[in-house]
């Protein structure tokens, strides 16, 4: 290589490092942007799992969209976590009510170690999901199930912000007998943990009352053609029918009662205690005597300010538990900032001396992780139109 060639490379190598330094951005140290107050954000993990297809979709989506207003709002506000800024992520999946896709979302969110997880909707997925999470050491706040086996495992990551079936069917069976004078009783389940679970807690209430149980049947939480189970009811001459099971089954169930002229009052749970039921059984919903495991939005503490920003940022309305997932992500928060981490064992750690006042009133947990206090409220349908009948109160409301 001649002089004049080893001059030129010299140049062009200059020439490539002094492009290079002035291209280079230089990033700053942790330490520098502490100093600047410019902190880098910590995200962190929610899931949130629930029926997103099939017949359960409407209310999943209700409780998925409760569950995000939330995460956008303490977003917005700004959460500080031990001296670290955190932003908040829902990671929603769709189990489809169905427990074996309840579980792969269960290991799912532990594998990508979630902080907790606001769900499932289903007892039948509660239950099942919770040993996953419990072995993980991650805290499931259900917002929606109501079976009293998913807090009596002996885990100490299950919680929920409803009121229980062993609540719910009570307040049904005393209004049966007492309110609707009712005396011989037929009960029906969808074979769920939720519907045979609360078909089972009402008719030890009524027995214990009292009544007589003058036919129990099952069917499945698929079904739509009650025929055959309405005939052999309609032929025990019940007073009342309870059905224990969802709004998509206990429409169609309403509707072909009354077809077939069995005019006993038809009575059934939170899952059935909504606006598309009357969708689905028409006229004959106003025969339905309903409850829900809480307050109704409007004698919520908080639950008419909740309502309109829900509606404002959904532009629809609240149709089942949005209120409840909603505040579920906030004991999430609060339970961080007293553990003064966002490690998921140290939030379960916090979990037990939850005392939070939210939308649906004060939250805070007996040892096995449910409401302390509470309500039951009964519904029925004039006009197709749910409407107030009874609130039961239950636990300690000085605090």
């Amino acid at each position: 290589m001649n002089n004049l060639a080893k001059l030129t490379l010299v140049s062009i190598s200059l020439t490539s490092l002094v492009l290079t330094g002035c291209n280079r951005k230089e990033q700053p140290s942790q330490s520098d942007a502490q100093a600047n107050g410019d902190a880098a954000e910590e995200v962190v993990k929610i899931g949130h799992a629930g029926p997103l297809t099939g017949g359960s979709a409407h209310l999943g989506k209700d409780n998925e969209n409760g569950a995000r207003l939330a995460v956008e709002e303490i977003n917005k506000a700004g959460l500080e976590i031990g001296g670290r800024k955190v932003r908040l992520e829902l990671d929603g999946e769709d189990d489809g009510a169905d427990p074996k896709a309840g579980t792969q979302i269960a290991q799912k969110f532990v594998d990508e170690h979630v902080v907790a997880v606001i769900g499932h909707l289903n007892s039948g997925v509660s239950i099942p999901a919770s040993r996953i999470y419990n072995d993980a050491g991650i805290v499931e706040i259900s917002p929606s199930s109501t079976n009293p086996d998913y807090t009596k495992q002996g885990y100490k990551s299950t919680y929920r912000v409803v009121a229980t079936d062993a609540q719910q069917g009570p307040a049904l069976g005393g209004y049966a007998l007492k309110s609707l004078n009712a005396k011989s009783i037929a009960v029906v389940d969808d074979a769920t943990a939720y519907g045979k679970g609360l078909a089972d807690e009402f008719a030890k209430a009524v027995q214990a009352g009292g009544g007589h149980i003058v036919a129990r049947e099952a069917t499945t939480d698929k079904a739509t053609d009650f025929r055959a189970i309405l005939t052999t009811i309609k032929s025990a001459h019940p007073d009342v029918v309870m059905f224990g099971g969802m709004d998509s089954t206990v429409g169609p169930f309403i509707r072909q009662a009354a077809a077939l002229g069995l005019n006993a009052k038809v009575m059934s749970g939170d899952g059935a205690c909504t606006e598309k039921v009357a969708e689905l059984a028409g006229d004959a919903v106003n025969n339905l005597i309903c409850s829900e495991a809480s307050l109704a939005i409007a004698r919520m503490p908080k639950g008419l300010e909740f309502e309109k920003r829900f509606e404002a940022r959904f532009n629809g309305p609240i149709l089942f538990n949005a209120p409840f997932a909603y505040d579920a992500v906030y004991v999430v928060a609060d339970a961080m900032k007293r553990a003064h981490s966002t490690d998921a064992a140290k939030v379960l750690e916090a979990m037990p001396a939850t005392d939070y006042n939210g939308v649906i009133g004060h939250v805070a947990f007996d040892a096995h992780g449910d409401m302390k206090e509470g309500a039951i409220t009964l519904y029925h349908y004039q006009d197709k139109k749910k409407t107030l009948l009874d609130v039961v109160r239950f636990g300690d409301r000085s605090a």
